[in-house]
């Protein structure tokens, strides 16, 4: 399995993640090639949460000569993917992928860079737009936000889904690049939540940007300042 454990998050270890990953960490690589990197990474990390996280079930085929065993994926129809705005869009349409029929939300929420971080490592967040489907116990919930900084935007995210649905089965957070503070604030306020992310950095910069990272992905994706 292309997962692993590693202190409080949860890793992508696929060769072909790390590849993309790579591509995606270049300065040269330009707007549509950064934006389709997303969308593979994406599709990519679908699959290994599918094979690392989701049960199979047996049951019975009957084939065109004859009756067998197959085994088929428990729960693909139970998947919602809530896509952070703006960044994680590419990466939830590779994600769509691996779960075609899943249920979408989307949250728009940013910090304040203008408020700068405080002494406790925070950025002041704003949640413009929230538009979540139902969510049920049997559930599994993936939050793609493809850079995990400084934890602020995703807890403010999570804090909008556990506060008003249904606990799902299983809630996960999936990024590109986590730095270990961010790792360190979403675990400590949910300690039930899967962080799932392709790399763990070394550090945030004073700014709160991941080091050595991949920059703004949202800026990189849409061609933006």
């Amino acid at each position: 399995m292309a997962i692993e454990q590693r202190g409080d998050a949860s890793v992508v270890t696929h060769a072909l993640a790390q590849d993309e990953l790579s591509k995606l960490r270049d300065v040269g690589t330009e707007q549509v090639e950064f934006r389709k990197g997303l969308v593979r990474l994406g599709r990519l990390c679908g699959y290994e949460i599918v094979d690392g996280r989701m049960e199979t079930e047996y049951i019975e085929i009957e084939t065109p000569l004859t009756t067998t065993m197959g085994e088929r994926v428990k729960g693909l129809d139970d998947v919602v993917i809530i896509n952070v705005l703006r960044a994680a869009t590419p990466f939830v349409e590779g994600l769509l992928k691996a779960f075609p029929r899943a249920r979408q939300g989307v949250i728009s929420a940013s910090r304040d860079e203008e408020a700068g971080m405080n002494t406790d490592g925070e950025f002041p967040i704003s949640v413009d737009y929230v538009k979540l489907p139902e969510i049920g116990p049997e559930d599994t919930v993936i939050v793609a936000d493809p850079m995990l900084a400084t934890g602020s935007t995703m807890c403010a995210v999570l804090e909008h889904i556990t506060g008003t649905q249904t606990e799902p089965e299983t809630l996960l957070t999936l990024s590109a690049v986590a730095a270990p503070p961010g790792i360190v604030r979403v675990s400590s306020a949910f300690p039930d939540i899967d962080v799932l992310t392709v790399a763990i950095d070394e550090e945030l910069d004073d700014d709160g940007f991941i080091v050595p990272g991949l920059g703004d992905a949202g800026d990189r994706a849409f061609r933006t300042d």
